[in-house]
This record gives structure tokens, C-alpha cells and sequence, in this order.
């Protein structure tokens, strides 16, 4: 008699939709390897380097595309922290057709665009209790951003240029837009930069100026420069209109043959740059998004891209990526390994 058992018990491949077969590899490092490099061998691994990878392959794809054009959200505190140089040579080298940022980050970009600095600092002192290191650098007249620190003559050098360098240009038009307002500044920043022999880079607003990309900033009250604003408006005829922008930034959106976006960040400059695309006929074809919030909370700057395309800002096929960590770190890990594959 014949045994079928083993037979019977055959093993079959099971019908998988969603598996496919791509074993992980892992990442391999070596001295002297470029960013680009290591960004490829994130593409072996899985989690946040899997993420990295992608995004870096969206992002390069996004600034190949000649008719790709591109809008850049900027929240958080980039232009303090370090990351001012690496969004003004992205403007300065066209990768950036409109940028939609904070007055935080405009009021901190002109204040190094003029002579002023930020310092290294600390966000606790081993021998005080947080409430005590605050208190003391209140005394002294240091402001603090986590762990960078900011003298606050540095403000009064801030309004000094707002009063004698943009302002006055501004009330003789009147109520004007925010982009326009923020076009002077950077007219202004550049201005004051060079007349001074400044050794830092006259930055961000000074090379959206220089290079004819417009910077939309909507919650600009929300800010030092917002405030100086306000405080010009009550003893002049100038005044800043919102909804002015909205016509040339969504007219921008609506020509796009392709159009992509980097969100670094959440907040109202992530919503703002996305919502764009609901008032014209088609939607983003590429997106990067980096942000340490998470989706759960249900708030925007922790939303993912996908949650987007359910509103129709993005279209069904576009490529998008969320990269969920510190925008310091991932800033420019993604900025200079797209350029890496562009250049290469």
C-alpha cells in the first residue's frame, strides 16, 4: 500500500495581495561615504531610514521636473537654529518658486541679515532648576529658544531697520499685501547687508528678493515682525491686506504644469501652501512632508499626506512621503542628497 502523506501535506504558496517579495537588506557605512551614499544604503533598511530614502528620491525627482513648480512651507524654528543658509542657496539656486513661512522665521533671518547673531546655549543649567535659568536669563536679558540663546538688543536693532528701512517705502503705498511687505524686507535686508560689509549671509528674504520668488507668511501677526507692524500702523497710513495674496499665490498653483511641495514643519505655512490647491483644478504631484507630530492627534501639522489626498490637494498618483523626526536633522539629509543625484 502507498503512503500519500507526505503528499497531502505538500507545502502551497498562499495567494498574497499585499506581500511582495523584497527581502531587507542592511545598511552598510564606510569612512569617507558622501550623504548621498548613505541615503541610498537608508533605501536596505526599514522604519524612519526607509522613510529618508523615499523622501530623498521624491524630493530629487521633484526638483528634476523643469515643469515641476515647486512650493516650500518653512514653520518652526529654522532660520534661528541654523537652517537659514540651506533655504536662501534653495532659493537662490531655483529650487524654490514660492515660499510660505512664519514671522518668527522672516523676524530672526533679518536680524542675522543685519549684523545681529544667535549663540549656543543650553536648555537647563546643571546647578539651577529650569524655572531658575529662565528667571536668570529673563535678568539678563537673553531670550531662549530651546538651546539657542538670543540677546534682546538684537530686537531693538530689529524694529531700528523695520523704521528706517522698510516701513517708510511701505506707507507711501498705503494697505499693502504681506508678500509685498515681505519683498521690502527683503529689498531692505540685502540693502543693509552689503552697506554694512555684514560677514553673514544676507539669507532668506534677501534671496527671495534678489531672485524674484515671492514669500507668503498669512499669520505674520503671530510674530516680533507682525507686532512692529501693528505698532507702525497705529501712527501711519500703512496697514497689510491678507487676502491680497491669495489671487497671485493661487494663480501661481492654477499655471503649474506639475507642481510639488516640502513642507518642513506643520502649522498654518503647511496648511497654507496644501489648501492652495483647492481652489484650482488639479493638485500636487509630488509632496515631502518632515514633522515630529503624530497623525493621531487629528491636527494638521501632524497629518499625513495621504489624509491630503483625501481632500483633493493631492492627486491619486501623486508621490508622497512623511518623514516624522526633527527638521534640523532631516532638513539637510534630504536637501543634500537630492542635490547629490541632481548634480550627479
Amino acid at each position: 500500500m502507498t503512503d500519500d502523506s507526505d503528499d497531502a501535506h505538500e507545502w502551497q504558496e498562499p495567494d498574497r495581495h499585499e506581500f511582495d517579495h523584497d527581502p531587507l537588506g542592511h545598511t552598510d557605512v564606510w569612512g569617507g561615504m558622501t550623504v548621498g551614499e548613505l541615503v541610498e544604503e537608508y533605501g536596505e533598511a526599514g522604519i524612519g531610514a526607509a522613510a529618508v530614502h523615499e523622501a530623498a528620491d521624491v524630493y530629487a525627482e521633484m526638483l528634476a521636473d523643469d515643469d515641476c513648480t515647486v512650493f516650500m512651507s518653512l514653520a518652526g524654528a529654522m532660520a534661528p537654529t541654523g537652517m537659514r543658509s540651506i533655504v536662501s542657496e534653495l532659493i537662490r539656486d531655483g529650487h524654490v518658486d514660492a515660499l510660505v513661512t512664519t514671522g518668527a522665521n522672516l523676524t530672526h533671518d533679518a536680524i542675522e541679515a543685519i549684523g545681529g547673531k544667535h549663540h549656543h546655549g543650553a536648555e537647563h543649567a546643571d546647578d539651577k532648576t529650569p524655572q531658575e535659568h529662565d528667571e536668570q536669563l529673563r535678568d539678563e536679558e537673553v531670550d531662549r529658544i530651546y538651546n539657542v540663546y538670543l540677546p534682546q538688543e538684537h530686537f531693538a536693532l530689529f524694529e531700528s531697520h523695520l523704521r528706517s528701512e522698510v516701513f517708510p517705502v511701505l506707507e507711501q503705498e498705503g494697505t499693502v499685501s504681506i508678500e509685498r511687505f515681505t519683498r521690502e524686507l527683503g529689498k531692505a535686508n540685502a540693502a543693509v547687508n552689503e552697506r554694512e560689509a555684514i560677514a553673514e549671509d544676507a539669507g532668506i528674504a534677501a534671496a527671495a528678493y534678489e531672485s524674484n520668488v515671492p514669500i507668503y507668511c498669512p499669520a505674520v501677526s503671530d510674530s516680533v515682525l507682525g507686532l512692529q507692524a501693528w505698532m507702525y500702523s497705529q501712527t501711519s497710513e500703512f496697514a497689510l491686506d491678507a487676502l491680497k495674496d491669495m489671487t497671485p499665490l493661487t494663480d501661481l498653483a492654477y499655471e503649474a504644469d506639475r507642481a510639488g511641495c516640502l513642507l518642513v514643519g506643520g502649522g498654518v505655512p503647511k496648511n497654507f501652501t496644501l489648501q492652495t490647491m483647492l481652489v484650482t483644478p488639479d493638485a500636487y504631484d509630488y509632496a515631502v512632508q518632515i514633522t515630529m507630530d503624530p497623525a493621531s492627534t487629528g491636527g494638521l501639522s501632524g497629518a499625513t499626506l495621504d489624509e491630503a489626498r483625501s481632500w483633493g490637494k493631492l492627486k491619486k498618483e501623486a508621490r508622497n512621503v512623511t518623514v516624522q523626526g526633527d527638521a534640523t536633522v532631516y532638513l539637510p539629509l534630504l536637501v543634500a542628497a537630492a542635490r547629490e543625484r541632481i548634480d550627479g
